[in-house]
């Protein structure tokens, strides 16, 4: 049963949101963890949809805006731990549209940024099942931007690369030609490296980069939990080690990282709420 026109987001701003059709697959973005972040495509999907089949990165307060009644489906899959299947994902979602569910696949960051939405939506198209895709603010993006550093300054780079730091088997993916990116773009933002980092800096070292040249790991970015320990890449394993440094988190190697110095707006908040009187 569909939520009342006034439940809907958008409905008091004058906004035309998409109704959520039965049978339907909407592959939604729920951003870097803050439910701030999330679209206003993204809370509509919420408010209507009657299963939630969700990942690992996706949090409690953002499961909690979700209709009454919904149905809420853990699909996560991280390193190292068991998980289910990609195909049977595919399958499951499949098989709840064709049940005719309005389905909610909902994935942390944007779906279409290593999130595996591609794969997802071609399933779809070949079970002949209609999607939309709700895009998502991508951690390397928002998550960085919490911390204080910008993926570009016109001052420091006009490129910046993205990259997974584990291919489909878990390893370090050996289809990324690691000297051409050590050498070719300014700044670099990780996703999924931290496991395997002594390698990459390995990789990146032999390719020209420098040691001494600034490097952040961020944390559960986004959430009240966030870290960041900066270091450089010569020291970051070890660093990451002696700082706590904790999956799920986003790595970026540039000068951009020595903008944050001035630019942790969030550290500022934080610091300014411990000096306020109780």
């Amino acid at each position: 049963m569909s939520a009342p026109d006034d439940d809907l987001p958008g409905q008091g701003l004058g906004l035309a949101l998409p109704r959520f059709e039965a049978g339907w697959v909407w592959l939604c973005g729920a951003g870097p963890g803050d439910p701030g972040l999330l679209t206003l495509h993204a809370l509509n999907g919420l408010r209507q949809a009657d299963v939630l089949v969700y990942d690992a990165l996706v949090g409690p307060d953002i499961l909690g805006l979700a209709r009454p009644g919904a149905v809420l489906e853990y699909a996560g899959k991280r390193g190292g731990k068991p998980s289910p299947k990609q195909q049977d994902i595919s399958l499951r979602i499949v098989e709840l549209a064709r049940a005719g569910r309005r389905v909610l696949r909902l994935k942390g960051g944007d779906p279409f940024v290593f999130g595996r939405g591609g794969e997802e939506a071609l399933s779809l198209v070949e079970a002949g099942v209609p999607f939309r895709v709700l895009p998502g603010i991508s951690a390397g993006i928002g998550g960085l931007a919490y911390a204080g550093i910008p993926c570009t300054h016109r001052d420091t780079n006009s490129v910046v690369t993205f990259l997974t730091g584990h291919d489909a088997t878990g390893a370090t993916p050996d289809g990324i030609d690691w000297a051409a990116v050590a050498r070719g773009s300014p700044v670099l933002v990780m996703y999924m490296a931290l496991k395997h980092l002594p390698e990459i800096r390995r990789r990146l070292l032999a390719g020209g980069r420098a040691e001494a040249e600034p490097l952040a790991i961020v944390s559960h970015a986004s959430l009240p939990d966030q870290q960041v320990v900066e270091t450089t890449l010569g020291a970051c394993v070890e660093d990451a080690e002696a700082g706590g440094a904790r999956a799920p988190a986003m790595i970026v190697l540039g000068e951009v990282v020595r903008l944050r110095s001035a630019l942790d707006w969030l550290g500022a908040i934080r610091a300014r709420a411990e000096r306020a009187p109780a």
